[in-house]
């Protein structure tokens, strides 16, 4: 059965940081992972990529403020920095394409 869970999510103020977590099971692919994100109303968009040789690429949006990273072949990282209120939005990990199954996600608000 294949499992993505996300973590790390929650409020955080203008200017603040926040560290996201998946954790993938179920599954071997040889596909590049990745972030997406979803806010209200809008399409759920690919944020951030990284391939199993660690070649990294990133949405124009969030490029210089997020890191993506993997602990294992199962286990990615997304370090966000200097978050804006435009960040707000639900955030999934998945293989890039993405598989036709996903998490539940995990809320990141940014607000004062």
């Amino acid at each position: 059965q294949v499992q993505l869970v996300e973590s790390g999510g929650g409020l955080v103020q203008p200017g603040g940081s926040l560290g996201l977590s998946c954790v993938a099971s179920g599954i071997i692919s040889i596909r590049a992972m990745g972030w997406y994100r979803q806010a209200p109303g809008k399409e759920r968009e690919l944020v951030a990529t990284i391939t199993h040789s660690g070649f990294t690429n990133y949405g124009d949006s969030v490029k210089g403020r997020f890191t993506i990273s993997r602990g294992n072949a199962k286990t990615l990282y997304l370090q966000m920095n200097s978050l804006k209120p435009e960040d707000t939005a639900v955030y999934y990990c998945n293989y890039v394409p993405p598989y036709d199954y996903w998490g539940q996600g995990t809320q990141v608000t940014v607000s004062s």
